[in-house]
């Protein structure tokens, strides 16, 4: 028996048209994994910094205000009086506090404009007699009619 070495064809490029495809799916990887890094770490900052009062998102779409804080869980207020503890890593983001709550200039403001508002529509009450009383003798009709077809006239 016996083997021959043939050489085989190449393009000339060598090693490094094997390596690139390489280099690039490291890459990606690396890439992939440091964008999670920064994510995670900034869930872990958002999550240290909750306190009593501050308004926040669940990953689940539940929005509460927290009541307070352990290790492993918060408490939040739902609504009026309900309390739902959750898991710390379930906080999707806080909310931050809005500018009209607080300036409380601006608050006044919105509220006599409704105050105005709801007093001109008060005073705007306009009596107005029975449209149907003069067609009280009128026919009704027991089935409605449909509209034209492209056959009648």
């Amino acid at each position: 028996m016996q083997l021959l070495a043939v050489p085989m064809a190449s393009s000339g490029g060598g090693g490094i048209t094997l390596l690139l495809p390489l280099i690039l799916i490291v890459g990606m990887i690396w890439f992939m994994s440091r964008t999670q890094k920064k994510q995670r770490q900034r869930q872990a900052d958002t999550v240290a910094k909750l306190a009593p009062g501050t308004k926040v998102i669940t990953t689940s779409g539940l929005v509460g205000i927290v009541e307070e804080t352990d290790d492993d869980y918060v408490t939040l207020e739902i609504s009026e009086g309900v309390l739902v503890q959750v898991v710390k890593a379930a906080i999707g983001r806080v909310i931050p506090e809005e500018d009209a709550a607080d300036d409380p200039a601006a608050a006044d403001d919105s509220t006599a404009t409704t105050a105005d508002a709801d007093e001109a529509v008060t005073a705007e009450k306009v009596d107005v007699p029975d449209a149907g009383a003069d067609k009280a003798g009128s026919k009704v009709q027991d089935t409605p009619k449909l509209p034209p077809t492209h056959t009648e006239n």
